[in-house]
C-alpha cells in the first residue's frame, strides 16, 4: 500500500455509511450565545448595487432571542436515552488479582486446580438522546447509542420515563429508530431540509450532553459534504456529514441540529479528537430515507457487487510512480481503480480482478469512486449492472447482478 491513499480506499455495495461506533472526546467548553448577533463594523450609508437589502436579518423577522425561540419549538420533543447492556464475565476475588501466584490457572483456592471461575452478569450502562418524530410514539438517534443493548429507557423532556424498543438499526449510517408507546400528548419536531443548507447559517444542538440534560449549544454550519475521513472515524462511510462549531460532546449523540425555525436539520453525531469546536452531524434528508426502511423492514436494503475501489487523481499516480513498493500501475490516468475484487461476490463471479480501472457505469462515465457508489446503490436488488472497465489497454464490459448487502465487507 502506498502513502496515504489507502486512507480512501472506498467499499462498494453500500448506500449511506456509518458514523461508527468509537466516538473520541472533545472539548468540554459550550458555546453560550443570547440575543442578536452585534455588527462587526458599522453600516455604510450606501451599499454596492450588488448587495442585496430584500432579506431582512434573523434578528429582524424572529426577534432578538431567535436562538432561544427555536429551541423553545424543539426541547419538549427532545428526549434522553438511557441503555443497559448485559455481558458475562467470569468473576474474580480480588485475592486472585493482586496474588495470582497463590491461584491456578482456574482461580480456584488450591494452586494448579483448573476450575473455571464462575460467570457474573455485569451490566453496561451509557445514555444518549433522540427526538421524537410523530404522535406514534418514533424516536429517531444513533445506531451506537442502542445498538446490541438488552434494554432502552427513554426520559421525556418533561420528566415522564418510558420503556422503548429498537426497531431498527443502520450501522453503515449511523441512525437507530425505537418506538415508544404512542400518545396524543408527545410532542414532536419538525423537520427541514439539508439539501438547502449553506456554511454560516446559525444552528443549534440540543441533547444531553455528559449527563447534563436539556443542554442547548449554538453556533453556525462550518462547512458541509464531509467525507468520513475528514470526520476522523475509523471506518470508511459514505454519509456527506454537516460540519458545525455548536459544542456537541459525548450524551450528544442522537440529539437534534436545529435550524433558526425550530425545524431539525440533521443529527449529532460525532466529534474531532484532535480538534475543538469542530462537530459532525448526519443530514436529516438522509435520516428521512433510511428511518423510512427501517420502519418499513426493520433493516436496509442495499444492493451489492463487492469491489473495493480508489479514485485515480494525479496526485495518487504521483505517489505510486515514486514508490518503489507500489507494485503494478494502474491501467489508465483517470476512472476508478479496483483495488481488491471480494472473493464468491457478484464482481468476482462476473469476471471483474483486481487491477481494473471502472470507466463507466451503465454507460455513464465515471471518474469517482462515490459516482460508482451511487450509481450502483441507486438500482434495486437482483438488477444488473453494466461495468465498463480497462484492462491491459482494452476495453471491457461486464454484466453485474446485484445482491443484498448483509453485513459490511472487509477491506
Amino acid at each position: 500500500m502506498v502513502g496515504n491513499w489507502t486512507e480512501k480506499l472506498v467499499q462498494l455495495g453500500v448506500v449511506g455509511a456509518v458514523a461508527g461506533g468509537s466516538f473520541a472526546f472533545g472539548s468540554l467548553t459550550t458555546h453560550q450565545l443570547s440575543g442578536a448577533p452585534s455588527l462587526a463594523a458599522p453600516v455604510p450609508e450606501t451599499l454596492p448595487a450588488s448587495v442585496s437589502t430584500v432579506l431582512p436579518s434573523p434578528a429582524a423577522t424572529l426577534g432578538p432571542n431567535f436562538i432561544a425561540d427555536a429551541a423553545q419549538k424543539t426541547s419538549p420533543a427532545v428526549v434522553r436515552i438511557d441503555t443497559e447492556k448485559v455481558r458475562q464475565v467470569n468473576s474474580r476475588s480480588p485475592f486472585e488479582q493482586f496474588f495470582p501466584e497463590f491461584f491456578g490457572p482456574g482461580g480456584n483456592n488450591a494452586p494448579g486446580n483448573a476450575t473455571p471461575r464462575t460467570p457474573r452478569n455485569y451490566r453496561e450502562r451509557s445514555a444518549g438522546s433522540g427526538f421524537i418524530l410523530d404522535k406514534e410514539g418514533t424516536v429517531i438517534t444513533n445506531a451506537h447509542v442502542v445498538e446490541g443493548v438488552d434494554k432502552v429507557s427513554i426520559t421525556l423532556n418533561d420528566g415522564r420515563k418510558v420503556s422503548g424498543k429498537v426497531v431498527g438499526v443502520d450501522t453503515l449510517t449511523d441512525i437507530a429508530v425505537v418506538k415508544i408507546d404512542g400518545r396524543p400528548d408527545l410532542p414532536t419536531v419538525p423537520l427541514g431540509d439539508s439539501d438547502k443548507l449553506r456554511p454560516g447559517e446559525w444552528v443549534i444542538a440540543v441533547g444531553n450532553p455528559l449527563g447534563l440534560d436539556h443542554t442547548v449549544t449554538a453556533g453556525i454550519i462550518s462547512a458541509l459534504n464531509r467525507s468520513s475521513n475528514d470526520v476522523g472515524v475509523r471506518e470508511e462511510k459514505r454519509l456527506d456529514f454537516i460540519q458545525t462549531d455548536a459544542a456537541i460532546n459525548p450524551g450528544n449523540s442522537g440529539g437534534p441540529l436545529v435550524n433558526i425555525y425550530g425545524q431539525v436539520i440533521g443529527i449529532n453525531t460525532a466529534i474531532r479528537a484532535d480538534g475543538q469546536g469542530i462537530g459532525f452531524a448526519i443530514p436529516i434528508n438522509k435520516v428521512k430515507e433510511i428511518s423510512a426502511s427501517l420502519l418499513k423492514d426493520g433493516r436496509v436494503i442495499r444492493p451489492y457487487i463487492g469491489v473495493n475501489m480508489v479514485s485515480l487523481t494525479p496526485e495518487l499516480l504521483q505517489q505510486l510512480k515514486e514508490d518503489p513498493n507500489s507494485g503494478r500501475l494502474p491501467d489508465a490516468d483517470k476512472g476508478v481503480w479496483v483495488r481488491e475484487v471480494i472473493k464468491g461476490s457478484p464482481a468476482a463471479k462476473a469476471g471483474l480482478r483486481a487491477d481494473d480501472v471502472i470507466i463507466e457505469i451503465d454507460g455513464e462515465p465515471v471518474t469517482e469512486a462515490k459516482q460508482v457508489q451511487t450509481l450502483i446503490s441507486a438500482r434495486k436488488v437482483g438488477e444488473t449492472v453494466a461495468v465498463k472497465v480497462q484492462r491491459n489497454g482494452k476495453a471491457s464490459v461486464f454484466q453485474i447482478k446485484t445482491v443484498e448487502l448483509t453485513k459490511t465487507p472487509v477491506s
